[in-house]
């Protein structure tokens, strides 16, 4: 098993329930509410408050006000490091009416395709460049 796999089954245990805040705005990413509990130092007590995070939704399923559960995931941009893995309760439209949200085995296999397509195109670039190279050094001498 490659590091990276191993990775996401470690951290596939955890899971976070969250609240859709704000989706459609953003390709594939809605801003969720997640509950967490901040330390006061002076009172010698935790507190409950609330953290926002950005969060990736592959097949945009998700609507404003569905209760989901997350879970850390690779990192899909700058500020998106989770993903959704179902959603809990939904909100408005019932989730038969959605696009299913992927299980992690179909977004490994979604990923492991596009990481493929990417070195064929590298490979097919880096040898037409190869070409090139060696087609103007011929012409040269």
């Amino acid at each position: 098993m490659s590091h990276q796999v191993q990775k996401l089954a470690a951290s596939a245990s955890r899971q976070i329930n969250a609240v859709v805040v704000s989706s459609g705005l953003m390709n594939k990413t809605v801003k969720v509410r997640i509950g967490v509990q901040k330390w006061n130092n002076h009172i010698q007590k935790d507190f409950n408050h609330t953290s926002h995070l950005l969060v990736h939704d592959p097949a945009s399923s998700l609507r404003t006000g569905d209760i989901i559960s997350i879970s850390p995931g690779w990192r899909v941009s700058k500020n998106v490091h989770h993903v959704v893995r179902e959603i809990v309760a939904p909100f408005g439209e019932p989730i038969e009416a959605r696009p299913p949200v992927p299980s992690e085995e179909e977004r490994m296999k979604v990923r492991e395709a596009k990481k493929k397509a990417k070195e064929e195109r590298r490979r097919s670039r880096r040898g037409n460049e190869r070409e090139k190279a060696a087609g103007e050094t011929s012409t040269s001498s």
